[in-house]
Order: C-alpha cells, then structure tokens, then sequence
C-alpha cells in the first residue's frame, strides 16, 4: 500500500502525531510520504492508495483555512472509494472539528476509518502510541 499523510500543524501537536501514523503505517508494510498542503495537490491523490489526513481544530472547531482547508477542499470530491484516516489534536472544545470532517468525508464515498485520532493538546507517549497503531489498523484494513 502507498499512503500519504498529509498534515498541517501550527504547534508541532499534529507533526507530532504525523510523524508517528507514518511510523505505524511503515511498521504494517506501507510505504509512506508525509506531505504538507501546499507539497499535495488533488492531482498527487492518484498516486496514492490512501490517505491520513491531520489537521488541528482552529478557532470555533474547524479546519486551519489558509492552507489546508483549500487544499481539502479540491481534494474532496475526488474521494469516494478512497480510504482515509484522520487525526488532529485541539486545545477546546469536544472534538466537534473531527465529527464534521468525518461528515464531508463520508459525503463523498470516502471509506473513512474508524473515529479517528484526536489528542488534547500535547500528545504524550501513550497518545503517539495510539497514533501508530491506528495507522498500522488502517494499513492492515486497506491492503
């Protein structure tokens, strides 16, 4: 399976739990390329089996807008049959950003996994282990 986690992080919290999915995901046979929004392109998803996108809740629980809700945006009608994962960490709230992009996502036929991963502020040890393992689920699940 080729997988791209795509992530945008404002903190280093959602790089964090980037860089750990890619160690699950390369762990369970994957090969993998992290990429930033503005490195992913809708017409990079081609390239791709799958996908795990990390974005962090910003402002009233919504995807960052400068950069990686235009590029979720162009990539959104183009996943249907498209296995994705998502992830993100949040500093309020009850995790609602997570709810409505799960939403868009299945909208568009996209073969959503699990609830996805978030994490409240800092990812401590155990929440990167919980990222490596849903990645290596996803892999496991979509090869």
């Amino acid at each position: 399976m080729k997988l791209a986690v795509v992530y945008w992080s404002g903190t280093g919290n959602t790089e964090m739990m980037a860089r750990a999915m890619a160690e699950g995901a390369k762990a369970a046979g994957a090969e993998v390329e992290l990429l930033t929004p503005d490195f992913f392109p809708a017409s990079k998803l081609a390239d791709f089996d799958g996908l795990l996108l990390g974005c962090p809740a910003m402002g009233n629980e919504v995807l960052e807008e400068a950069e990686f809700e235009p590029m979720f945006a162009s990539l959104e009608k183009k996943l249907a049959d498209v296995p994705v994962g998502l992830f993100g960490s949040y500093g309020w709230g009850s995790g609602e950003w997570m709810e409505d992009w799960q939403k868009r996502c299945k909208e568009q036929g996209a073969k959503v996994f699990g609830e996805g991963v978030i994490v409240n502020n800092t990812p401590d040890d155990e929440a990167l282990a919980g990222c490596r393992s849903f990645a290596e689920d996803f892999v496991r699940a979509n090869s």
